[in-house]
């Protein structure tokens, strides 16, 4: 291990959301010496890297922006970068049991609306007998050192496992553990374009139980195709500064839905030169514009309807006018029904539950198959 992992000593050991897991004890914070570390092989993350970052010269391995994004983008965008959001590490192994430590950026591991275990939890998957990633566990920290039995008696046999990182926390060292001799082997990320997305909080991941359930990572494990995730909770305001980073990738397509973080004035302002400045650099790339959702409780708030009606009308006009100069390969979603109708999709009215997040994946997923298929 690295010397910028973190000493053993420093984790707390902590159970995690899985049924496998139910009654085992745990070990007192600090109490990781001995018997059940010299009975396990740690494997460090950052050996053979993450899915899910779009530069490699970053500050921490965990970081979502390069280095030379300090200071030249918003201190608050620069901050919400250091987050893990849609980063995935990949792995093979016969364990029956798997073990994670790993530490925290932030000391706030939940908010009021999201708990720990979609703030600053790892979330396992595991491959099938179809081929299908389901769901396996999920740790819910209660300290920002973490050691967690993540599962405990899985089904023999050797199976592809992907564990997602946190959403709203980011990751200073990642380590998983298996038992001693076991097999183990490292998947490195997939050598195909991804789908970039850009946007706010509810693109970033809130308000998912844990990080599987963001809606980027839904829609790449259904569409099998690598995902970036560059939500900015508040802060996805289609700025040029932003947009010279994402000139600088070259991803399979352009998902901008950034229209939860601005108003009719700053849409009109900004949407046309954003797309104009991917276009220049990527003149082939396709370009998927968003339109914000629905609040749940529009009907009772005249105001936040009028609110959408504009800032939607904006969009729509930048749309036109784009297409009718000639920009070619220029997608639209409306936003109306992205956390549909029953007004039961969302925490807070405006930021989804699990059952937004997958309504959000659905209305996505048909245009965007729509637009690989063409491409």
């Amino acid at each position: 291990m690295t010397s910028a992992s973190c000493s053993r000593r420093e984790f707390a050991t902590l159970l995690v959301g899985s049924a496998a897991a139910a009654g085992l004890a745990s070990r007192a914070s600090g109490d990781t010496t001995a018997e059940g570390d010299k009975d396990l092989d740690w494997h460090d993350v950052r050996e053979w890297g993450v899915e899910g970052k779009g530069w490699s010269d970053t500050k921490r391995s965990f970081d979502r922006l390069p280095g030379k994004a300090e200071g030249v983008v918003r201190e608050p965008v620069w901050d919400l970068s250091r987050h893990s959001a849609g980063m995935r590490a990949a792995f093979v192994t016969d364990a029956m049991d798997i073990h994670v430590r790993y530490a925290l950026l932030n000391e706030r591991l939940a908010m009021s609306h999201m708990p720990a275990s979609g703030v600053s939890g790892l979330d396992l998957y595991g491959q099938d007998a179809q081929g299908l990633d389901r769901w396996v566990a999920v740790v819910r920290p209660e300290e920002q050192r973490i050691e967690a039995v993540l599962a405990e008696g899985l089904a023999p046999g050797t199976r592809r496992y992907t564990l997602y990182l946190p959403l709203c926390n980011g990751v200073e060292g990642l380590e998983i553990g298996v038992g001693r001799g076991g097999r183990f082997e490292p998947v490195p990320p997939r050598d195909e374009k991804p789908l970039l997305f850009y946007g706010t909080s509810i693109l970033h991941g809130a308000c998912a139980s844990r990080p599987g359930m963001a809606f980027p990572a839904i829609l790449g494990r259904r569409l099998r195709r690598p995902v970036l995730n560059l939500g900015f909770s508040g802060n996805g305001r289609m700025e040029p500064e932003v947009g010279a980073l994402l000139a600088d990738l070259d991803p399979r397509l352009y998902a901008i839905d950034c229209l939860p973080n601005m108003n009719e004035e700053t849409v009109s302002e900004r949407a046309a030169p954003l797309v104009r400045q991917l276009r220049q650099a990527r003149p082939e790339t396709p370009i998927l514009l968003v339109e914000d959702r629905s609040f749940t409780n529009t009907p009772f708030f005249p105001a936040r309807r009028e609110h959408h009606r504009r800032s939607r009308e904006a969009l729509r006009r930048a749309f036109r006018e784009l297409t009718e100069a000639g920009v070619e390969h220029l997608y639209y979603l409306d936003g109306d029904h992205l956390l549909g109708l029953d007004g039961e999709a969302a925490t807070d009215g405006s930021h989804p539950n699990d059952r937004g997040m997958v309504r959000y994946a659905d209305a996505y997923e048909p245009v965007l198959r729509r637009i690989l298929n063409q491409y």
